[in-house]
């Protein structure tokens, strides 16, 4: 990724709480051949005894489930709302244009869980998907006992012993500060995307140009 120090994230929090909002996470790791797998799972970010853990579930006999048996080393990547950045909006427009977006990676271990352990990561991540609403029909604890026995023969629980947390908050810290204002204006008459990443820039510019 890109390894730039203007970029760069220095809050913790703030990397954690992108986490949780984008829990999305692309995984990937390798086989032993050295030929890259990977999915995209809905995973969950907690710290246990000052270390900081992945949870979430993929289904069993997959390439990525027979690769993380044998290779426990894997790569999540959790990315949000991006925008192109036309280099018309900046004060000296006779350049090239780039792309605004903000990327985290997770680097660790992946282990899977027993049954018990797949149990309390459904229930999780039911719940938490369902806002809470413990009496909610899709819940866990809800669904009928023969279809989670079925269910659970088809999927495993993992668990991700983070090593390490890298990020990337490409918001054009790198350009002067008229060119930043012209682009959070251009960027706020958009919707989706466009608009969000804006916000993320107001939010930087008074850090951005302290000096």
């Amino acid at each position: 990724m890109y390894d730039l120090p203007q970029y760069k994230e220095k809050d913790k929090e703030v990397v954690l709480q992108f986490i949780r909002e984008h829990p999305f996470a692309f995984l990937t790791g390798c086989n032993e051949k050295g030929e890259p797998v990977a999915t995209q799972v809905p995973v969950f970010i907690e710290e246990r005894n000052g270390k900081l853990f992945l949870t979430g579930h993929i289904m069993k006999e997959t390439d990525h489930h027979k690769v993380f048996e044998k290779n426990s080393n894997v790569l999540a990547v959790f990315t949000g709302p991006h925008t192109y950045v036309s280099a018309s909006w900046y004060t000296n427009p006779h350049q090239g244009s780039t792309w605004n977006y903000i990327s985290v990676h997770v680097k660790g271990n992946l282990n899977f869980l027993n049954d018990e352990g797949l149990i309390n990561v459904l229930r999780t991540t039911s719940l938490h998907f369902e806002k809470g609403h413990a009496q909610s029909p899709t819940v866990l604890d809800n669904l009928p006992k023969e279809y989670v026995n079925k269910l659970i023969k088809y999927i495993a629980a993992f668990e991700i012993e983070v090593a390490g947390i890298d990020s990337v908050f490409k918001l054009s810290q790198n350009r002067d500060k008229e060119s930043y204002h012209r682009i959070i204006e251009k960027l706020q008459q958009q919707e989706g995307d466009g608009a969000y990443i804006a916000e993320e820039m107001k939010k930087r510019g008074a850090q951005v140009f302290k000096k």
